[in-house]
């Protein structure tokens, strides 16, 4: 039985989807230091096996699938770590995110940002 509140067009992250995405996660804040950055971007598969992902997991991370990553159980907390290794915004993935491009993701946010309900 789930608690999570049915909120659209939002993903809610709770105490399951932690559990469920703890590699991805753990694997994400190791990319906070310029060294797991470095190791990461020279054998990213190789560095992925440090971690105990799922192989959806795994390849959400290589394809950078952003969706999948949170469907897995990634936080955006997390998750964006790994997208500041390619030098994307918090805007960009807000974008993918809602199905916007990062322009109009800038502008509906600028505009004073999305309604829910």
């Amino acid at each position: 039985m789930t608690t999570k509140p049915d909120v659209p067009g939002t993903y809610v992250f709770d105490i399951a989807d932690s559990r469920h995405g703890h590699a991805i996660n753990e694997l994400c804040s190791t990319l906070t230091t310029p060294a797991h950055r470095a190791r990461f971007l020279a054998d990213e598969a190789g560095y992925c096996d440090h971690f105990d992902m799922t192989p959806a997991q795994r390849t959400a991370v290589l394809q950078r699938d952003w969706r999948s990553l949170l469907d897995l159980g990634g936080s955006i907390f997390h998750v964006f770590k790994l997208a500041t290794v390619d030098k994307l915004s918090m805007q960009h993935l807000g974008g993918v995110f809602t199905g916007m491009t990062t322009e109009d993701f800038i502008a509906a946010m600028r505009a004073g940002g999305r309604r829910c309900g």
